[in-house]
């Protein structure tokens, strides 16, 4: 099977350019597309999505291949260190309210032999 041509990379510049002279003169992605010879409209389209979410700034990041799994494995782990410290919390609660109730129910005897 031969080997296409590989996939054209546009500059976080072109790709501003492209938006902001799409949403300044008020053209349609297709005049877009025939101004600065994009053959796929989808593209732009995805550009001008980013540009609106993100800003400019989103235009840069390159978001081809797959994830960054390093990235992933540091969110997991905070992720983890949030739980664990929930989970601490909740068993201190949870002990708390055990002794709370043992002093409650313990008062409440003391009154019950007082009346007798």
């Amino acid at each position: 099977m031969p080997k296409g041509i590989p996939n054209k990379r546009y500059t976080p510049e072109f790709k501003q350019l492209v938006v902001e002279t799409m949403r300044k003169e008020h053209i349609s992605v297709r005049e877009a597309m025939r101004r600065f010879e994009i053959n796929n409209h989808g593209i732009i389209e995805r550009w001008e999505r980013i540009y609106l979410e993100e800003g400019p700034e989103g235009l840069a990041i390159e978001r081809r291949g797959r994830k960054n799994s390093s990235q992933s494995a540091k969110s997991s782990k905070t992720v983890e260190e949030d739980l664990i410290a929930e989970n601490q919390r909740l068993r201190a609660e949870n002990e708390y309210l055990k002794n709370l109730q043992a002093l409650v129910l313990e008062e409440e005897r003391r009154r019950h032999r007082k009346r007798r």
